[in-house]
């Protein structure tokens, strides 16, 4: 942003707060960046806010992985293994969530499964249908 290759940084951030301009480090694990195309994954990033004017900015410095997202339903996740994908029914329903509503009201995956299916994958209409 600013040619400052020899600069103090103090003196830097002490000419970005004059400047109304506010960096922030953020302490991130992971972020992910969503496209139509691919998914890219930054694995401990080093993720940077800045605040200039009521308009943010974030910058992150890391290596992604880059992940295929061309034959995926719209609105659906990748899977990150074969196995996952035998778990995952016909209808779209993630494992994730069949679990989540097999736990939540006390059933077998096969009868979560069954209520997600009925309910169109409405997780609280699912439990509320088994409780």
């Amino acid at each position: 942003m600013f040619g400052g290759g020899g600069m103090n940084p103090r003196k830097m951030k002490q000419m970005m707060k004059q400047m109304g301009i506010d960096v922030t480090e953020l302490d991130a694990e992971e972020v992910i960046i969503k496209t139509a195309e691919t998914e890219l994954r930054f694995s401990d990033p080093q993720v940077t806010r800045m605040d200039a004017q009521g308009q943010e900015t974030y910058q992150i410095i890391g290596e992604p992985t880059e992940t295929d997202r061309t034959g995926l339903e719209s609105g659906s996740e990748p899977e990150s293994a074969s196995a996952s994908q035998a778990d995952s029914s016909t209808e779209g329903i993630p494992q994730e969530d069949v679990a989540l509503v097999a736990e939540r009201a006390s059933v077998t995956q096969e009868d979560a499964r069954e209520a997600l299916n009925t309910t169109n994958g409405d997780l609280a209409a699912a439990i509320a249908e088994l409780e």
